[in-house]
């Protein structure tokens, strides 16, 4: 792969990670907030609860969209760390394949129930629910191409790492 292209994508993965971390100081600042209004000043307020569900939606499908590694997932890896070559690859494939057809199946049925929530708005700050959904079909897009990137490479005998997680260390 060419550097620039290596470059760029170093440098997205930097932003995506600085967008993830902006939602979460937004997520803590606001529960702070919400903490001195509702318990020092017992003026209870809605928009921050609002705010921290709403960040915290769009840091999960957005951080796992964009920002965990295929390395990070939780997996229920008592056969996939068993297995070695090519059985740990027919294992990526099959896994990625049915993940891209359920996404792909799901996804016209995602888009439009995200359309027609646009009729709906949140209660404090009168957001269109559309606008705070639309990360759900970002993410099931981003899920579709990661997808067919490990079954590619699971295909063509570049995917199931033989890292063993097991003799990782906690780093203490």
């Amino acid at each position: 792969m060419p550097s620039i292209i290596q470059d760029m994508g170093r440098w997205l993965y930097a932003r995506a990670e600085n967008v993830l971390a902006a939602m979460l100081a937004t997520m803590f600042v606001v529960f702070i907030v919400q903490i001195i209004f509702r318990y020092l000043l017992n003026l209870p307020i809605g928009w921050t609860h609002e705010i921290s569900v709403v960040m915290w939606l769009w840091m999960v499908l957005f951080g796992t969209a964009f920002v965990v590694r295929d390395d990070e997932d939780i997996r229920f890896d008592i056969f996939y760390g068993a297995a070695r070559g090519k059985a740990k690859r027919a294992m990526v494939l099959i896994t990625s394949l049915t993940l891209v057809a359920l996404f792909a199946y799901s996804l016209p049925a995602v888009i439009d129930y995200i359309a027609f929530m646009k009729v709906e708005k949140t209660a404090y700050l009168k957001i269109r629910f559309d606008y705070l959904y639309s990360i759900y079909g970002i993410f099931a897009v981003a899920m579709i191409i990661r997808q067919l990137v490990l079954a590619w490479k699971a295909a063509f005998g570049k995917g199931g790492d033989d890292f063993d997680y097991s003799k990782v260390s906690s780093g203490v």
